[in-house]
């Protein structure tokens, strides 16, 4: 027999509530153009098709990298509504982008194309509100909820009972904790604060006698044997049971959920930057280094000039530095030193660097020293956000020195990064300032979206080049 067949099979779980909403948002971008046009006895043209046709399409590739859908139950209206509106955002965005190339929005129909661009998000958020406040409404008297029992007092039992208590949208009302270790105590507080309800024992009892209507386990791995002996048991029940896995005793990385022929695998560090999510990536750096460069050419020759004339050398230093997968890659930088430092003793510049040149501390200061990295990007080497990439000699030593350190390797290094925003750029004259830098740059790699990368863009014009503090 097929082992499959024998054991059953984990299936991703399916919500026809989602797809409905997916159909719904659909709908209300197709209605709103029509609206708007039969209001004003507008024919319906070949353009209005592709308006349709592109927004459809945007919408739902955005809202999908936003997981707009995926959770819909949980999740909180504020969050529900930037995502609806960043989605949105790009429908604009991508509409004006061709209609540069090929023209869409016709001067006679451009009052139409941007009264439909203002109601369609104010009308989806709308919906998307009063279907939450009226859930809200009946789940608060009563209707519509799960009574939830957690198995297990320990720190992730609470956590999730404070997740249910945050977010009244799921629908369940916390009922108590069951566990037999009456004596534990839970961030500082004892059981008893925490609603310890009673033991296994009486869990089984109350499951059996309709009390619970859902019951999740977050016993720890090691006890399998009581974890299954509790399956079995509450099997002679109609309780729902979930088993949520104590994932957090690893140093999660990216993690996500995966299945293979139904067997569940879960990653415990991954890059964020496969399949789709890697296309993405690559064309937003492509696309935003092409614009750039088109921008700096003409400061990339005279600050060309300038190091030139300035002192001997050469006018681009290029150093060995570690990129995605720890292989080296040569990264180019304006010359700023008056010598080429690229060996197994590297020192940082520090403040009033004697090799550093008049013009070199300029640079350095206002970042314009690693404008030529915009070409490493072009040719795949870098990324535009990243953890920024450090000298061979550098790294070798702190992967000695840090936990975790060559994490920051499953990602091409950057030309910014969330640690440069966030105050680390430039010298790093403790362990302390390091261990700061890569905790932002794996606090990157766990958190990374689109918007992420925008966002580091436009704080680094403000916060990395004119409020830098390199040397």
């Amino acid at each position: 027999m097929n082992s499959t067949h024998k054991f059953g099979i984990i299936r991703p779980h399916s919500n026809k509530l989602i797809a409905l909403a997916r159909l719904l948002d659909v709908i209300v971008i197709g209605l709103t153009l029509w609206a708007i046009l039969d209001l004003n006895a507008t024919e319906w043209d070949r353009k209005q098709t592709w308006w349709l046709l592109i927004s459809i399409v945007v919408f739902g590739i955005f809202a999908e990298f936003n997981e707009l859908y995926r959770q819909s139950r949980g999740l909180s209206i504020h969050i529900e509504i930037k995502r609806i509106l960043f989605s949105w955002f790009w429908v604009l965005v991508v509409i004006m982008g061709i209609d540069q190339a090929y023209p869409l929005v016709d001067p006679v129909y451009r009052y139409y194309f941007w009264m439909w661009i203002g109601a369609v998000p104010v009308e989806i958020v709308s919906w998307h509100i009063i279907v939450s406040s009226i859930a809200g409404i009946i789940r608060k008297k009563g209707r519509n909820t799960r009574r939830a029992a957690i198995v297990g007092a320990n720190r992730l039992g609470v956590e999730l009972k404070n997740i249910f208590a945050e977010e009244e949208s799921m629908g369940l009302h916390f009922v108590g904790f069951y566990d037999d270790e009456q004596e534990t105590e839970i961030d500082g507080g004892a059981l008893a604060e925490n609603k310890l309800k009673g033991s296994f024992q009486q869990l089984i009892k109350d499951a059996k006698g309709g009390a619970i209507d859902i019951v999740y386990i977050t016993l720890p791995l090691r006890t399998e044997l009581k974890i299954k002996e509790l399956i079995e048991q509450l099997s002679d029940s109609t309780v729902s049971v979930y088993y949520v896995p104590d994932l957090f005793v690893f140093d999660l990385l990216r993690s996500s959920l995966h299945h293979i022929k139904g067997i569940p695998v879960i990653s415990i560090r991954d890059t964020p930057f496969y399949g789709v999510d890697g296309v993405i990536k690559r064309a937003f750096d492509i696309v935003v280094s092409l614009i750039i460069l088109i921008l700096i050419a003409i400061p990339l020759l005279i600050i060309s000039a300038s190091v030139r004339i300035s002192s001997p050398g050469a006018v681009i230093f290029k150093q060995r530095r570690y990129g995605i997968g720890g292989e080296e890659i040569v990264v180019w930088k304006f010359r700023t030193m008056t010598v080429s430092e690229d060996d197994n003793n590297i020192k940082q510049a520090r403040k009033n660097d004697p090799r550093v040149t008049r013009l070199g501390a300029f640079l350095r200061r206002t970042s314009l020293d690693e404008l030529p990295q915009f070409i490493n990007v072009l040719q795949g080497k870098m990324s535009i956000v990243g953890p920024r990439p450090h000298a061979v000699a550098h790294n070798e030593w702190y992967r000695g020195q840090i936990k975790g350190y060559m994490l920051r390797h499953i990602v091409k290094p950057g030309i910014t990064g969330y640690a440069q925003i966030n105050g680390y750029r430039g010298e790093t004259d403790t362990l302390d300032k390091m261990e700061k830098r890569i905790q932002y740059d794996l606090a990157y790699i766990r958190n990374w979206s689109l918007w992420l990368d925008i966002k580091i863009v436009i704080l680094t014009v403000f916060k990395g080049f004119l409020g830098a503090k390199a040397y």
